[in-house]
């Protein structure tokens, strides 16, 4: 069973990718008639089945509280916020750790950064241009044209070992998904320390959140 976070256009294409696996899944997203309801067919239903197909109003409070309680194999990240990050915020009293991240910009490439600052940074090798629909992340990027040095999985662990570095793993081309049971291990780590950063890379893009847990002195 999965999670899909976010019934728009990617989460209708995380949706079909499913169905096509023969896989269950759990679509959430705070708009009940959003385009994966209209498109699936998809009710709200109040009992959830580990095999079927459910569709759950809700935030991303819900989402952690379906992720903590059923243990899902993948999580879909499709709405356009860097997850991981946002559910440590939820579970935790945070707040950014920006001097962590000023350490990180010093070990990257400048031509990769299309953010940083506040705790957070936002790492691309196709920076300045517009993605390929659906692509497949070849070692030459079709929009930029870059050949990638080496994928921004192993840029990121290079420039931040400390991050809990969470894959996007390739689903399909233009989608990705992270394990959850590697989503559950960073928030039951996160437990035990005072800051830390989290990054969830593929191999075209990055982006790391750096927090401290706010009554860390």
């Amino acid at each position: 069973m999965s999670i899909v976070i976010g019934g728009g256009k990617h989460g209708c294409y995380a949706i079909e990718y499913l169905r096509k696996k023969g896989s269950g899944f759990i679509a959430v997203d705070t708009n009940p008639d959003c385009l994966a309801v209209k498109r699936f067919g998809l009710n709200p239903s109040p009992s959830i089945t580990l095999n079927g197909e459910t569709f759950v109003h809700g935030d991303l409070s819900t989402v952690l509280e379906l992720i903590e309680t059923l243990k899902p194999e993948y999580v879909f990240p499709t709405a356009p916020v860097h997850i991981a990050a946002d559910l440590a915020r939820i579970k935790f009293d945070l707040e950014p750790w920006t001097e962590a991240i000023d350490t990180v910009l010093t070990r990257l490439p400048e031509v990769v950064v299309l953010k940083a600052g506040k705790g957070k940074l936002v790492a691309s090798f196709n920076r300045d241009n517009k993605c390929v629909e659906k692509c497949s992340m070849p070692n030459v990027c079709p929009s930029s044209q870059i050949t990638k040095p080496c994928t921004m999985i192993e840029l990121v662990r290079f420039a931040c070992p400390e991050a809990f570095s969470l894959i996007s793993y390739s689903m399909a081309p233009g989608m990705g998904a992270l394990k959850g049971s590697e989503l559950l291990d960073f928030i039951d780590s996160a437990k035990l320390i005072e800051r830390f950063i989290v990054a969830t890379v593929c191999d075209c893009h990055g982006v790391l959140d750096a927090f401290r847990k706010k009554h860390y002195a």
